[in-house]
């Protein structure tokens, strides 16, 4: 990693606030160059904490920007940080309508020439293609890196039409937390800092309610999916993803579907993270520099687009592992999708029917829905997950690139009107280790559509198609293909009350299809070396407290109980430069019989303590989220506990039971 310490221009940085139409100010954080020229702005709109959570993320690239002559501005969305309001839903129609007066009132700004573009990750990048979809005029450009244009089927709440146990719980209870934290009394004053906290903590709700109320795709989810219209996107679009980010499937078809003098995509193989901050798995590449060119085209009028339209790295084989250093493997190029480079090759399963009824705790070894670059993140071998699937194997006499989506098609004989069917993809090597390349899940109620629900006749036989998550992986002669199909994926999926019964997989007629590429690499394309601005200062105080797992299964061979317990490790311990102290400690448990359906259980446990020890100020948050189920209805429980001062401030629990309609 280079550390840039000088830049083309010199630059400041300032806290703002931010007037809305409707009087609530947001919070931002705004490096400028010094010139007396207006230059172009650059927006980040999240609500992850600008002065705490990601300070030490912001000071790598926004100072980096404004040191090439734009102004970089960072803001909190409204009810989070230290910005005015209350919290609401993700993405809500409020948060978007605040972006596109941001983008506004930037624009207006003396230091502005009205031009803006808008990047981010994750919640970052999601809300950027959703407010380019609204079209403020000022908006000429963004760059969206591991996000999503349909927010029910590729995102944490839903896959393939069923619940997504991982996630929908996980990140539901780590939004419960996170909405929970207060103001900081040096940003918005001793005086108003409290009352801010309590009127946000009066306001909160649990996410997974709403999420849970919704089991199909409907109105709730075509809002703020950009795949329902992208014509209605008119800034130029970078989008980014990575092979092991569960939303990289986004970038094949915002390039496939948005006109191509105004896109460009690039994968890697990385985790769910900017590609130059040199987390697992790498090559990590000069991210900041690739973005510049794209700013300075679109925004500055310099430079051409970058060739071809998608850029993607296909990986060479490699033996299972929870991270990697660096995955080998070639950058390709693609002028068009789809490509005249990939030719869909089906092979056929064989063999008689056969009874798919694995047990419930199949998928303990899925690894990670969202990596982010800890060691123990990604799947181990899938061995112990391909003995509790059905299997069908080709062998590879050839070298095989296979870049894009796989698709399955599979003749199946269901006994129960519910179930789900989960399909993965494996390359063998010969001594018989097993790495996960690919997976795909089936509700099977959602088999015509994600927006109904079908029950299945018991005892008849449909032919199901559905497709995997993309991919760039080589496989070498030698190897054997596997396709593993399961009638469970714990915690991942959550199962179907009639789960236990498996299915019956004919053979003849079904089948797996990959997308083949011409094994030919573009030698043309190349990167930089990582560069980011200098860090911010924080410090990663040691603790006594011997580190947890960061995933550990247990399993009670007695009773033929099985507990995942997830470490997610976002945040630990931090000393920042201001004097403030922040710790985080989360712990996410999944439990399960490996023969009842309705015994899964999820929880998750948050405890945060923001303070400023020569200040007196002291602030805990803590929380518990319980998900439970019954054959007709999910079960939530959450409770927040606040205190300052080591006082309680504020209790709340709730209860819910919502039914399961589709889920």
């Amino acid at each position: 990693m280079n550390i840039r310490t000088s830049f083309p221009y010199e630059t400041t940085h300032e806290d703002l606030r931010i007037p809305l139409s409707d009087g609530t100010l947001l919070y931002a954080r705004a490096w400028r160059p010094l010139t007396d020229e207006p230059v172009p702005a650059l927006l980040e709109y999240l609500p992850y904490r600008l002065t705490d959570w990601t300070a030490p993320r912001d000071f790598q690239r926004h100072p980096w920007y404004a040191g090439h002559g734009y102004a970089s501005v960072r803001v909190d969305v409204r009810g989070h940080g230290n910005s005015e309001g209350v919290p609401g839903d993700e993405y809500a129609v409020t948060e978007l309508a605040d972006g596109v007066e941001v983008v506004n009132w930037l624009a207006a700004q003396p230091w502005c020439d009205g031009k803006v573009g808008m990047f981010g990750i994750s919640w970052g990048g999601f809300n950027s293609l959703q407010i380019a979809a609204l079209a403020p005029e000022p908006l000429k450009a963004i760059v969206t890196v591991c996000s999503t244009d349909d927010r029910y089927d590729n995102d944490v709440h839903y896959m393939g039409g069923s619940v997504l146990a991982v996630d929908m719980h996980a990140w539901a209870a780590a939004m419960l937390a996170f909405s929970s934290r207060p103001p900081d009394p040096r940003h918005v004053g001793e005086a108003a800092w409290r009352e801010m906290w309590v009127e946000r903590l009066e306001a909160v709700q649990p996410l997974v309610h709403t999420w849970l109320a919704h089991q199909t795709r409907d109105r709730y989810w075509r809002r703020g999916s950009v795949c329902e219209d992208y014509g209605a996107i008119k800034a130029a679009v970078l989008a980014v993803g990575g092979w092991h980010d569960p939303y990289r499937d986004t970038v094949l078809r915002l390039v496939e579907h948005l006109p191509p003098d105004r896109v460009r995509g690039l994968i890697g193989p990385w985790s769910h993270q900017y590609p130059d901050r040199g987390l697992s798995p790498g090559p990590a590449i000069g991210f900041l520099q690739e973005t510049l060119r794209w700013w300075d085209h679109w925004l500055k009028g310099r430079g051409a687009l970058p060739e071809p339209l998608l850029r993607a790295y296909v990986t060479d084989s490699h033996r299972p592992a929870t991270v990697y250093g660096t995955l080998p493997g070639r950058w390709v190029g693609e002028p068009a999708l789809p490509s005249p480079n990939v030719t869909t090759v089906t092979y056929a399963c064989q063999g008689a029917p056969v009874l798919v009824r694995s047990p419930m705790h199949t998928g303990v070894d899925a690894g990670r829905f969202i990596p982010f670059g800890n060691d123990a993140d990604l799947p181990p071998d899938q061995r112990e997950e391909d003995a509790r699937s059905v299997c069908f194997e080709f062998p590879v006499a050839e070298e095989t690139w296979v870049l894009g989506r796989a698709r399955v098609g599979l003749r199946v004989t269901a006994q129960a009107p519910r179930g789900q069917v989960v399909a993965r993809v494996c390359d063998i090597a010969p001594d018989g280790s097993s790495t996960l390349v690919t997976r795909g899940a089936l509700n099977l109620s959602a088999r015509q559509g994600r927006d109904r629900t079908v029950p299945w006749t018991p005892g008849t036989t449909e032919e199901v198609t559905f497709e995997l998550n993309a991919v760039g992986h080589a496989f070498p002669p030698g190897h054997r293909i596997r396709l593993a199909v399961s009638s469970a994926y714990w915690p991942w999926i959550w199962p179907q009350p009639d789960s236990a019964a498996g299915f019956t997989l004919d053979p003849a007629g079904s089948f797996l299809e990959l997308p083949v590429r011409k094994r030919e690499f573009d030698r043309n394309i190349r990167f930089e070396e990582p560069e980011q601005a200098e860090p911010l200062g924080v410090n990663f105080p040691a603790t006594l407290d011997e580190p947890r797992p960061g995933r550990l299964v247990v399993r009670d061979v007695a009773r033929g109980t099985w507990r995942l317990e997830v470490d997610p490790r976002y945040g630990g311990t931090r000393a920042y430069p201001d004097g403030l102290e922040s710790t985080e400690d989360a712990l996410e448990t999944y439990t399960i019989d490996e023969t009842d359906p309705l015994s899964a259980r999820t929880r998750s446990d948050w405890s945060i303590r923001l303070h400023r020890p020569e200040q007196g100020w002291d602030t805990t948050v803590r929380t518990r989220s319980e998900i439970s189920c019954d054959g007709d209805h999910f079960t939530t429980s959450d409770e927040v506990i606040c205190t300052e001062g080591g006082q309680v401030l504020f209790h709340r629990t709730w209860e819910k039971r919502i039914p399961r309609t589709a889920g």
